[in-house]
């Protein structure tokens, strides 16, 4: 199967908590997107590693994404090193998507700084003849996404682009909330320890943020990203 787009994420949540509104918007326009997560998220003060991969699949289900899989990396210890990236360039051959998406370039938590780094590596040395990878014993052709975007998370960061995404945040929430170990819902009583991230404050902070990059190309809600490169226009009277 091949992939316009490959939203990666180190932990589950990441990828439905900063780009899942572009995701649902090229799913409308026809396009085919994955997602990867690197990590189950076993390190999580709340819920467990085997239960947000189960959330992930709920989520997955939500956005009407084609493919999800997981690394099953080592969440906080894991490395940019030979064999992670092995594992994300094997991907990468594999579904040969024209775009990435992927963590932030630098953030409060550090996996997702590192993360960053590690898939924006891959994805270049994913194009590089001489660095064989096989799966289930078929080798793999050398594949290079033509970009790789970086969504934005919890500290704010000046985007080089935004994506209207107005008419998908209800959905977007929705998927959110399938991470009912992580996120606030109504419905979920549990006493797990609060953290800064399982308030309704947050997911109200998410929609701010949003508004905050949809203000600026005068729509209501829109995510952000930063480029590696420069991005190409083909018509100045077709930008917001």
């Amino acid at each position: 199967m091949k992939l316009d787009i490959l939203a990666i994420g180190v932990h589950p949540d990441d990828v439905e908590l900063s780009c899942s509104g572009t995701i649902l918007k090229h799913i409308t326009q026809g396009k085919k997107v994955g997602i990867l997560d690197l990590t189950i998220g076993e390190l999580g003060s709340r819920g467990s590693g085997e239960l947000r991969l189960i959330e992930a699949k709920n989520a997955a289900k939500v956005l009407g994404v084609e493919v999800r899989e997981n690394l099953g990396l080592a969440d906080g210890f894991f490395r940019n090193d030979k064999e992670s990236q092995a594992e994300i360039i094997k991907i990468i051959r594999k579904y040969k998507p024209e775009v990435v998406l992927a963590n932030a370039i630098k953030d409060r938590h550090p996996d997702h700084g590192r993360a960053s780094k590690l898939i924006s590596e891959a994805c270049f040395y994913a194009g590089l003849i001489k660095i064989e990878t096989e799966i289930d014993g078929i080798k793999q052709d050398k594949w290079r996404p033509k970009a790789v975007y970086h969504y934005i998370q919890d500290r704010f960061i000046k985007p080089d682009f935004v994506v209207d995404v107005t008419a998908f945040v209800d959905k977007k929430i929705e998927a959110i909330q399938c991470f009912n170990s992580q996120f606030f819902n109504p419905n979920n009583k549990t006493n797990e320890p609060q953290t800064p991230i399982s308030g309704e404050d947050f997911l109200e902070f998410i929609k701010a943020r949003m508004m905050q990059y949809g203000r600026e190309i005068n729509v209501k809600y829109a995510e952000g990203f930063t480029a590696e490169r420069y991005i190409g226009v083909e018509d100045l009277l077709k930008l917001k």
